[in-house]
């Protein structure tokens, strides 16, 4: 599908910037028209997705699609395939509710818990495991129910390691999120704090030193940034990621195998190599969690392990994310391979032999 000719729209270089420069966050059927990124005769399909799911492109992450269906379009563009549910799919897809002991807390893991003080994220992908709860009406944690949540992390002594997510916590405000870490580093036993955002790459002109200032702490901070295609490494996203390396916070690569955007092993490749170059170290390339509407993103498991296995030997062990499984229904995370062991004592380079061990 190529570009439609857009309308109260300009355009930058396209040497710099090749998609439609927005003064303001795409988020109807009008903008995404105007924007050229739909035609008008979509317009009708695309209200009744609206009135499903929530659609945000800011202006940093609009000016890098170039097509619709480029692998940047597709993330975040709207399709009436979205109200095509498979038998697979399920709006909850790994047991996020179930596993909430109280509002705005996830506890999945035995010395670690989820905190997401809010459902607002920058930008809106179409293949979000939490689709059926995030938007811009999902708002914030009010001050109860913030308070409710971090005494429960406060009375619950085996979590050491706090992940706030959401929605994205950088679209807290900066004292709000100054607030959050500062109960957080005031808990003896939490020794981690691990924040997972989209923001540097969607939206980098949020991550002021305001923003910064507030993510100081004693405890280790890290940070795990949702990327998906090396264009997102857009030249304001690399200056953003290098203003909070400067602050100490190790930077740590999320991905998801999305069938169009990174699915061949060129594309994984440029992505994981931009992610080393940037000092940040691909941690999960994530198998597409069966969410509602989502089938057109799903590529086979054992399609992602031959992809990962033809990077092996080609990029460094820094480049290499662990592929996981979310079980769904809330059951965890399972690595996927590719597995080299074959046998009990038989094992297969990257070029593919196999070599017998007199020992393994």
């Amino acid at each position: 599908m190529g570009r439609v000719e857009p309308q109260h729209v300009f355009f930058g270089q396209a040497s710099s910037v090749p998609g439609p420069v927005t003064a303001r966050t795409l988020r109807t059927p009008d903008d995404l028209i105007g924007a050229g990124l739909v035609p008008p005769s979509a317009r009708a399909d695309l209200l009744a997705v609206a009135g499903q799911y929530a659609t945000a492109i800011p202006p940093a992450f609009a000016a890098l699609i170039e097509q619709p269906d480029d692998p940047i379009g597709l993330q975040v563009i709207p399709t009436p395939d979205e109200l095509f549910v498979a038998p697979a799919e399920r709006s909850d897809p790994i047991g996020d509710d179930a596993l909430s002991p109280v509002p705005g807390i996830v506890h999945r893991y035995a010395d670690r818990a989820l905190l997401k003080p809010l459902l607002v994220c920058p930008l809106y992908c179409r293949f979000c495991f939490r689709r059926e709860h995030v938007g811009p009406d999902g708002g914030v944690l009010d001050e109860a129910a913030l308070a409710g949540a971090l005494d429960w992390l406060r009375t619950h002594p085996q979590i050491r390691e706090v992940i706030l997510t959401g929605g994205d916590p950088l679209m807290l405000s900066a004292r709000r999120l100054g607030e959050i870490v500062a109960a957080l580093s005031a808990m003896e036993h939490v020794t981690t704090i691990r924040v997972h955002t989209r923001v540097p790459v969607a939206a980098p002109e949020r991550v002021t030193d305001a923003m910064l200032d507030a993510l100081e702490t004693d405890k280790a901070m890290w940070m795990a940034v949702h990327v998906n295609h090396a264009r997102e490494l857009s030249e304001a996203a690399r200056a953003c990621l290098r203003r909070i390396v400067r602050r100490g916070i190790p930077l740590l690569g999320q991905s998801v195998l999305l069938r169009g955007v990174n699915d061949s092993e060129q594309a994984l490749e440029a992505l994981f190599r931009g992610m080393v170059e940037n000092r940040m170290r691909p941690y999960y390339l994530h198998q597409l969690d069966p969410a509602p509407g989502t089938a057109r993103f799903h590529v086979p498991a054992e399609e992602g392990r031959r992809l990962l296995a033809g990077l092996r030997g080609r990029v460094t062990g820094l480049a290499w994310p662990l592929y996981v499984l979310d079980i769904p229904g809330g059951y965890g995370k399972v690595p996927l391979g590719p597995d080299y062991v074959q046998g009990a004592a038989q094992v297969r380079d990257p070029s593919g032999r196999t070599h017998r061990l007199e020992r393994l």
